[in-house]
């Protein structure tokens, strides 16, 4: 803008170039709103047509704006708080999160065998934010490539795979054990998961790929120990904190940086013990050979790994399975284990017949056997209560591809998201009687006989229970 004298009066007159820059301002400001008046009608439609396809099943009230979210506290009853509603609403119940993201709880096993025994995949929401450092491994995958990922990694799964495992896990056992040696002679204290969660750490590292990390005793400076338990503090913070479901918010984030940071450490790594043992078996051709110097891990598995066509997993297929089972191997068995160790501590009389069972079964040896897991039936029913009450996974859910019919009717169309909340199944007075009450006695064949072989489900079921 510039201005001029004419006959004593000042005039002011625009340049070309700045009606040219407010007109285009004006211009974008217009397509923003455009944008935002779009996406807003889309998701609004998106929220009628959720309620539409929830019509059939009715639920506990939630606020207009936050859903449910606002019942949750974060204080350790959220998982309490699923139950008590299941005593209102039998079978199902939508649950809100936020004005447009809408769950159908199940929490019965009638309508759980309808879900778990289909194939379809993990749900876009909360599974996404874990995608980004495992990739697209069993998890998540979904489709032909987790037919085909699951049918070429079964073979790892194999008795004769798996028992030399019973070994490694017992040393690193015994490592923990002799950490916690050292406080029976003090009244000092300290938190048991962390030392669970690093021995099953070990335990993973030692068994899936060969590769003693001494993480038990080097845990607070490894770099590789360090970054996976960064990444999943931060997915879990992810999940919790809404702002951070947005990818461009959470990428700006001090958290998004710290959570790039520990990935490129994850992946460096995992790419290197990839790289080392593809040099040492160049000159192998055939698993069989392998096996014979010595035991299998699931890294040779997925490096032979051949399809119909002979077609292998390519590098980045071959990192993904690496990191999932690094990820989903360690914590959620670390979860149980402390759980169960919970559990025993409160009911000292079923701990103490636990021990005088396995003494007997160990017989003067300081290590279990493969032929003798089958010799412990209280401890094993002991276990299997203390997964009922506290499953290491209380929850899972999925985003169906097609409709799907309950045995009482009611269906929901294809693209609603289903969750099955495991802890809620578990605690179904429907299903169990004192559903709260430590009992072991459950899981006596003759009770066990009696119930829907979906009614404890601590580690999924049906052709995706391998990974969830």
């Amino acid at each position: 803008m510039s201005g001029k004298w004419n006959n004593g009066n000042l005039y002011m007159t625009r340049d070309v170039s700045d009606v040219s820059h407010i007109f285009t301002i004006s211009f974008l400001m217009l397509i923003c709103l455009v944008v935002v008046v779009y996406k807003l009608n889309m998701l609004l439609a998106k929220r009628k047509t959720t309620f539409r396809n929830m019509e059939a099943f009715s639920g506990p009230p939630g606020h207009w704006l936050f859903g449910h979210v606002l019942e949750f506290k974060q204080d350790g009853t959220e998982l309490f708080k699923i139950v008590q509603w299941g005593k209102l609403y039998p079978y199902a119940f939508p649950l809100w999160f936020g004005p447009f993201v809408c769950f159908l709880n199940i929490h019965h096993p009638d309508y759980v065998k309808t879900i778990l025994t289909s194939t379809e995949p993990k749900d876009d929401f909360a599974y996404r934010f874990i995608e980004s450092w495992i990739g697209e491994g069993l998890l998540v995958s979904k489709g032909q490539k987790w037919f085909r990922h699951r049918r070429l990694l079964t073979p790892g799964f194999h008795y004769d795979v798996l028992k030399p495992y019973v070994k490694l896990m017992s040393d690193s056992a015994k490592t923990m054990l002799a950490k916690w040696e050292s406080y029976t002679k003090t009244n000092e204290s300290f938190e048991l998961f962390q030392h669970v969660s690093l021995m099953t750490l070990d335990s993973i590292l030692k068994c899936a790929f060969s590769y003693s990390s001494n993480c038990q005793t080097e845990g607070g400076t490894n770099t590789y120990i360090k970054a996976v338990y960064e990444l999943s503090d931060l997915i879990n913070l992810r999940f919790r904190m809404f702002p951070y479901h947005n990818d461009l918010i959470f990428y700006l984030s001090p958290h998004g940086f710290r959570y790039r940071k520990a990935r490129h450490v994850s992946r460096i790594h995992t790419e290197e013990v990839i790289r080392k043992r593809k040099e040492a078996l160049k000159n192998e051709t055939e698993l069989e050979r392998v096996q014979v110097k010595r035991n299998l891990d699931f890294l040779d598995i997925l490096l032979f790994a051949k399809d119909e066509d002979q077609q292998g997993l390519s590098d980045e297929d071959i990192r993904a399975e690496v990191d999932t089972f690094m990820f989903e191997g360690h914590d959620t068995t670390a979860s149980g284990l402390s759980f169960i160790l919970y559990c025993l501590a409160c009911h000292p009389e079923h701990q103490k017949l636990c021990r005088e069972e396995i003494i007997e079964v160990l017989d003067g040896k300081d290590t279990f056997e493969w032929e003798d897991l089958s010799k412990i039936p209280y401890t094993t029913m002991c276990i299997k209560e203390c997964l009922r009450l506290y499953p290491p996974v209380p929850g899972m859910s999925r985003k169906i591809t097609k409709p799907l019919t309950f045995f009482d009717g009611r269906t929901l169309p294809e693209g609603c998201h289903v969750g099955t909340s495991v802890f809620g199944i578990h605690r179904n007075a429907n299903v169990w009687e004192n559903p709260d009450v430590f009992d072991p006695l459950r899981f006596l064949p003759e009770n066990v006989s009696e119930r829907s072989p979906h009614a404890f489900v601590p580690f999924s079921a049906g052709p995706r229970f391998v990974h969830t």
